[in-house]
């Protein structure tokens, strides 16, 4: 984690935490940075947000002023950013989006050239040369000025891509897409409609001011009302910049990262394609998932919290599949991101080919009832590390045995403690998570 650059690029409220100035000079630093042996070529993509027209236009000005040609792929997402800058040869990629975060807040999420998130090295570079600490960089001049170019044709090829990565026609499936007034209004209906799905579409009309507004993944109850409401087949619902995707069976039931995990990765391990009969999880996923895999034979990684970790766990041992509960999901035979829309297509895949409509597909998953609470510390290490609060932990532990567990972590972001327990109730939950927090309290270690 960097002063600027998180998990997941630099994020804040517009023009509070991040403002024009820092997006001049990630443009700069980038242009420079890429451009120091050839010409450096960048693609932008942005999602629905007022302010990411702002930081586009400022990215835009470091990056030619450093001599860097940019192309602008518009309103898009996230995974199509990825997609476009590793198949068509961009040695950076920038998407403008703080993703399922409210309207007034914006980041800018980097991607190197093979796709992937920015190496951390060159994002502390970045940060070296917000703050001064690098020398000032020189200017392009004269034919070196680079130039900007409308590049929407590599959003239509990589829409192409998704259409082609379906394995049979979604003739008869009546199928449900909240867009969360996101990028994805711009893709996943003209994806369904291609494949011959009779398509329904909420929330695909962002006027810069709602994305993510009651909407989407993180609100996922206005699509589960909207299926049962139309009798839909299944109901699928992406964050701001499409990078996440939850779904909702024939029911009007969630089905969430772990359930997808499982329901794609059974499918994919019958099918001889689950490299190592193994997926990637976080230590955030349910115990009902694990408990599912063993059933069936299906190993599992745990990562800290964030796709990247998990990203990285997939490279290192070559694995197929991995995400979040939050819905991130990667298939690295088809994206080095995590990607909704992909993720929609390959559950629809799962559906077809089994002849099965998702409720039966993910009955054999019993989700524990999980508790998570934040404590906001005077220091997270100490309080993680005291040692009347790992008695506490590991007495909860001892009590749950195989039918729950508990997790405390410190925030990536916040001076907080995460405490997490699962159990077969949510009184059960409750008394835990709120027996740990009592000893926080108790010895000293929370503000306030």
């Amino acid at each position: 984690m960097g002063k600027y650059f998180g998990t997941d690029g630099f994020r804040g409220e517009a023009n509070e935490v991040l403002t024009v100035e820092h997006a001049f000079k990630v443009g700069r630093y980038i242009g420079w940075y890429y451009g120091q042996e050839h010409r450096a070529r960048v693609v932008i993509g942005k999602d629905t947000r007022r302010s990411s027209y702002m930081f586009e236009y400022s990215l835009v000005a470091g990056l030619t002023a450093s001599g860097a040609d940019v192309c602008l792929l518009h309103v898009t997402t996230t995974p199509s950013v990825s997609y476009v800058t590793r198949t068509e040869d961009f040695d950076c990629g920038i998407m403008i989006s703080a993703s399922h975060n409210p309207f007034y807040d914006n980041g800018i999420k980097l991607i190197n050239h093979k796709g992937h998130k920015m190496d951390a090295d060159v994002e502390a570079k970045i940060e070296a040369y917000i703050d001064g600490e690098i020398p000032e960089l020189p200017l392009a001049k004269k034919d070196r000025i680079g130039r900007t170019t409308d590049y929407s044709a590599g959003r239509n090829r990589y829409i192409g891509y998704l259409i082609s990565l379906a394995t049979r026609s979604f003739e008869g499936k009546k199928v449900g897409l909240d867009c969360a007034n996101g990028s994805s209004f711009m893709i996943a209906k003209s994806v369904f409609d291609a494949l011959g799905a009779k398509t329904y579409v909420i929330n695909n009309e962002p006027d810069g001011l709602n994305i993510n507004t009651n909407c989407g993944s993180t609100h996922i109850n206005v699509l589960q009302e909207y299926v049962r409401e139309k009798g839909l087949d299944v109901g699928f619902a992406y964050d701001g910049d499409a990078d996440r995707c939850i779904a909702v069976d024939e029911n009007g039931n969630v089905v969430d990262g772990d359930l997808i995990l499982y329901v794609c990765g059974k499918y994919l391990k019958e099918t001889g394609r689950l490299n190592g009969d193994a997926i990637v999880t976080t230590v955030m996923s349910n115990l009902g998932l694990y408990k599912a895999c063993d059933k069936v034979g299906m190993k599992y990684e745990k990562t800290a919290v964030g796709d990247k970790y998990v990203y990285e766990n997939m490279v290192k041992n070559n694995y197929s599949l991995g995400g979040e509960q939050s819905g991130h999901i990667i298939f690295s035979k088809h994206a080095t991101t995590g990607d909704g829309i992909l993720t929609s297509l390959m559950i629809m895949e799962v559906m077809l080919e089994k002849k099965m409509t998702l409720g039966q597909l993910t009955e054999p998953v019993r989700i524990y009832p999980q508790l998570l609470k934040n404590v906001r510390v005077t220091d997270k290490k100490t309080a993680r590390e005291n040692p009347a609060v790992q008695a506490a932990v590991n007495a909860v532990a001892e009590t749950l045995g195989d039918d729950g567990r508990i997790l405390v972590r410190e925030s990536g972001t916040e001076p907080v403690i995460r405490v997490m327990v699962e159990a077969t109730t949510d009184e059960l939950c409750e008394k835990y998570v709120d027996q740990v927090i009592d000893v926080i309290r108790a010895e000293g270690l929370v503000v306030g």
